[in-house]
């Protein structure tokens, strides 16, 4: 059978035109899928009866099926935990910001870099996320909410860039008119520095934010949270990241999960400081660990965190503390899914 969903318009083109129908029927398609949230070939009324019957035989639209759907007290962040075709589970979340819907969505099922501060990488990685399985995730919230999706970021369950092909061609889809027709710059992806195909990113000609899983100030902090420090130099993920700056024109983000009495000393703040002020209108996001029953490890106090990031912005860096979502909800990655596979065996 053939999947409709993540093929783009000239591919679903090619599908049409060569079942011997209209290519003109594509653009239909799409607009039934992507802008009326309609997935079955029988209620896509304006198509003809032999296109109908053409792709209930020889097509699928794959949408995910929604085991577990959560949502904030204030109704701010909604979170899904999805079963694909294979069983396999993964999660999405939607965060409503003042200046629209945002999704963050997972590129893997699992994950295998193994950072201790992150629960979506307990059982390792099972498999990449196809395309259509990374935009289905999109999809269902758009359906859910019959609102339009304002932005993208790829910081759920996963490394993109270890799935990059699969990453990108999403990401160009969600992109296109004919579906969701998102700008390129209000995506962010989310890499913990997979050097090689941050370079390949910058010569992708799509703008689109690069954000940088940092969490550490030095090489050795960096390994003893983030196993990949120990194939990535931190000088060199910082020459990539640099690379990347340079070709797209578009400010990096640094991304700093506090973790007391690991990476949140005064110390630390400064070799912060120090280490990204050479990034023109780069931000550091800085994150409190999201500690839980699964991650044994604790937030710094509210005094703390203020103090690190006065530190870290003396160096005139822009320097932002995220807003807490989602706790409520399980809406750090993995969370949700080990509570309910938890749920399922009792």
């Amino acid at each position: 059978m053939i999947e409709l969903l993540g093929k783009n318009l000239t591919e679903l083109q090619a599908v049409i035109t060569e079942a011997k129908f209209p290519r003109f029927r594509a653009k239909q398609i799409m607009d039934y899928i992507y802008k009326r949230y309609i997935f079955d070939f029988d209620a896509m009324q304006q198509l003809p009866g032999d296109l109908r019957e053409w792709l209930k035989a020889n097509c699928v639209i794959s949408v995910p099926k929604v085991i577990t759907e959560k949502t904030a007290p204030d109704g701010l962040t909604k979170k899904l935990l999805l079963e694909m075709a294979d069983g396999n589970r993964v999660e999405t979340v939607l965060m409503k910001q003042q200046y629209g819907n945002s999704v963050c969505v997972s590129s893997q099922v699992g994950c295998a870099m193994g950072c201790i501060f992150c629960a979506s990488t307990t059982d390792g990685l099972y498999r990449n996320l196809e395309t259509h399985e990374i935009v289905a995730q999109v999809l269902l919230f758009g359906a859910l909410l019959k609102e339009r999706i304002h932005s993208i970021v790829v910081m759920g369950a996963g490394e993109p860039l270890q799935n990059y092909t699969n990453t990108i061609n999403a990401l160009r889809l969600l992109h296109e008119k004919e579906a969701f027709d998102i700008g390129y710059r209000r995506m962010t992806l989310s890499t913990c520095g997979v050097v090689e195909n941050i370079y390949l990113l910058a010569d992708e000609g799509i703008p689109i934010t690069l954000a940088l899983s940092l969490h550490a100030p030095n090489d050795t902090i960096r390994r003893e949270i983030m196993p990949i420090g120990a194939h990535y130099a931190l000088a060199d993920v910082l020459a990539a990241v640099k690379t990347y700056y340079e070709k797209t024109d578009r400010r990096v983000t640094f991304e700093y999960i506090l973790i007391d009495g690991v990476n949140s000393s005064i110390d630390n703040a400064h070799e912060l400081g120090a280490l990204v002020k050479s990034f023109p209108n780069c931000n550091v996001n800085l994150i409190p660990v999201n500690g839980n029953e699964h991650i044994k490890l604790f937030k710094p106090s509210r005094r703390q965190t203020e103090a690190f990031r006065n530190i870290v912005a003396s160096y005139g860096v822009s320097v932002t503390v995220r807003k807490e979502m989602g706790d409520a909800i399980q809406a750090a990655c993995g969370q949700l899914k080990i509570q309910q596979a938890k749920k399922e065996a009792e």
